[in-house]
């Protein structure tokens, strides 16, 4: 709903697009017309992608040019207002592709050490956004045990990606997913190695079965 402090903080701030920060015309909301035509949208089948332990992993955007710089900024610079656009564009993925393969929606959690340096949990944003465009809510299923290295810093290495996160994660509450089919969020794929392991912890908890959607994929 728009209302008085709203239309003041606009008059103030005027929104931009969260991926090129082009000032937003009258009825662009999130992200302008131009990048809504030009992003590197990944349609149809090529948002599929397949990971081990999860039946179907799903991206709306390929992690490249504007989308990686907008991404950067969401992760890295605090701009945690980003969260509502991307769970937005991850609704209507999981809308496409996911529809009736989930029961519980939950997220690939960050260490106690990473949240705190960094001040929040940019996958848990993003599930609480994408959950909240879907009727629904998102509910912590996993905690990280290990502060394990930045994925990102290992390159595309899968085996060494593998074995930094192997063991780092834990369920919370094994009686919540027992039977449930889990929709699980994070933020980029590159090799598929974190969500991997997080649906492994959770089967291994459990769970009937895991689904995924992030807000964008590498290319392999």
């Amino acid at each position: 709903m728009t209302g008085p402090l709203e239309v003041l903080l606009d008059l103030i701030f005027p929104p931009k697009c969260v991926f090129c920060r082009r000032l937003l015309r009258k009825g662009e909301e999130g992200f302008c017309a131009h990048c809504q035509e030009h992003l590197p949208w990944s349609l149809g089948p090529e948002a599929e992608r397949k990971v081990e332990f999860v039946s179907l992993c799903v991206s709306p955007l390929w992690y490249q040019s504007e989308v990686r710089e907008s991404f950067h900024r969401y992760k890295f610079k605090g701009v945690r207002g980003y969260a509502k656009v991307y769970g937005r564009l991850m609704a209507q993925c999981v809308r496409d592709h996911l529809a009736g393969k989930y029961d519980l929606i939950t997220w690939v959690p960050l260490s106690p050490e990473r949240r705190k340096a960094r001040g929040y949990d940019q996958a848990m944003l993003l599930a609480e956004s994408a959950a909240l465009e879907l009727g629904d809510v998102a509910a912590e299923t996993l905690v990280k045990v290990r502060d394990t290295s930045a994925q990102s810093g290992l390159g595309k290495d899968d085996g060494a990606r593998r074995a930094n996160v192997l063991g780092a994660y834990r369920p919370t509450d094994p009686e919540l997913i027992a039977g449930k089919r889990l929709l699980l969020i994070d933020d980029v794929v590159t090799t598929g190695s974190t969500l991997s392991e997080c649906a492994r912890t959770l089967l291994a908890a459990g769970a009937a079965d895991v689904v995924c959607v992030t807000l964008a994929k590498a290319r392999k």
